[in-house]
C-alpha cells in the first residue's frame, strides 16, 4: 500500500470522530503486529514475546555449538580422535532440557488454542461471512442483512483518501463489546476470512462451515484480506471492518433492511407482555468449533 494512501486513512479517522478512532492496517516497513483490539490478539502477542526469546536463546546455542565443534574437533586440530561414542550426562541433559522446554511452550500455549477454539456461550451475533472469486459476501440471519462487498477501485479510493487494496465498497459493521460468532464458509475455491487485528484466521472451505469469534473492545476501522492463495484475483479480496457504538450499529441494521430483536413481533404462542416467564432449559454447552 502507497504511503500517501495509509497516511490519508489514518488521517480521515482521525477527524471523522472517535468512531473511526484506531486504524487496523499494516504500514510501510512495518514488522510487528498490528495494535490488538481483541483479548485473543493480546494473548497471541503475548505467546509472541514468550516463545520469541526461547527460539534465539536455542538457535544462538545451536550456533556456537556447532562452530565449537567445527574449530575444536577439525582434521587439523585434533588429528586423532577419541573413539567413545556416549556420554551419560550429556544424553540426560540432551533429553531432558528439550522435554521441559516443550512443556514450558505448551503451558503456556494450550490456554490460548481453547480461548480460539471455543466459541463462547454468550456469543450475541452470528455473521456468516462466504468467500467468492473474487468478492466476500456478509450475512447477519439473525437480523435480516445480507450485503457483498468488493475491491473499492483505485480511483475512488485515493479519491475517497482511503487504503487501496484495503478498502471495500462496502464496509462491514460489529458493535463493540458485542461477542460475533462467524461461521465462514467459500462457493468455489478455498479462501481465508483473516483480520490481523482480530487475531482472526479462518479458512473458507466450500461444502464445509468453519467456525470462529471476536470481540473488538474499541472502535475503529481495522482491515484484512483473504490470505490463501486462492487464484489470481487472490490479491483483491479485502475485508474492510467498521467497528461501531450499539447505537450506530443498530441504525445501520436498520437501514440495509435488517430488523432488531427487540423489535420483532413476537412468534405465535409467546408468552403476552407482562405474563411470568417460563421456565427456560439449561444453556447448552459451549460449541466445539472442530
Amino acid at each position: 500500500m502507497k504511503r500517501g494512501a495509509l497516511i490519508a486513512a489514518v488521517a480521515s479517522a482521525a477527524l471523522t470522530g472517535p468512531a473511526q478512532a484506531m486504524v487496523g492496517a499494516p504500514t510501510p516497513g512495518g514488522h510487528d503486529f498490528q495494535e490488538p483490539a481483541t483479548q485473543v490478539m493480546r494473548e497471541i502477542i503475548d505467546f509472541h514475546n514468550f516463545l520469541l526469546p526461547i527460539i534465539i536463546v536455542i538457535s544462538v546455542f545451536v550456533l556456537a555449538l556447532l562452530l565449537w565443534v567445527i574449530v575444536r574437533y577439525n582434521r587439523r586440530a585434533n588429528p586423532t580422535p577419541r573413539k567413545f561414542t556416549h556420554n551419560m550426562l550429556v544424553e540426560v541433559i540432551w533429553t531432558i532440557v528439550p522435554v521441559l522446554i516443550l512443556v514450558a511452550i505448551a503451558w503456556k500455549s494450550f490456554p490460548l488454542i481453547y480461548m480460539q477454539e471455543r466459541i463462547p456461550e454468550q456469543a450475541e451475533l452470528t455473521l456468516k461471512v462466504t468467500g467468492n472469486s473474487w468478492r466476500w459476501d456478509f450475512e447477519y440471519p439473525d437480523l435480516g442483512v445480507r450485503m457483498t462487498a468488493n475491491l473499492l477501485p483505485e480511483e475512488e479510493a485515493r479519491a475517497q483518501g482511503r487504503p487501496y487494496l484495503l478498502a471495500t465498497d462496502t464496509p462491514l459493521l460489529v458493535p463493540v463489546g458485542a461477542t460475533v460468532r462467524v461461521l465462514v464458509t467459500s462457493n468455489d475455491v478455498i479462501h481465508a476470512f483473516a483480520v490481523p487485528a482480530f487475531g482472526v484466521k479462518e479458512d473458507a472451505i466450500q461444502g464445509r462451515v468453519n467456525e470462529t469469534w471476536f470481540n473488538v473492545d474499541r472502535e475503529g476501522v481495522f482491515y484484512g484480506q483473504c490470505s490463501e492463495l486462492c487464484g489470481v484475483n487472490h490479491a483483491y479480496m479485502p475485508l474492510e471492518i467498521h467497528a461501531v457504538s450499539r447505537a450506530e450499529f443498530d441504525a445501520w441494521v436498520v437501514a440495509n433492511g435488517g430488523a432488531l430483536a427487540s423489535t420483532e413481533t413476537p412468534a405465535e404462542g409467546a408468552p403476552a407482555e407482562g405474563a411470568a416467564p417460563a421456565e427456560q432449559p439449561a444453556a447448552p454447552a459451549a460449541t466445539p468449533t472442530r
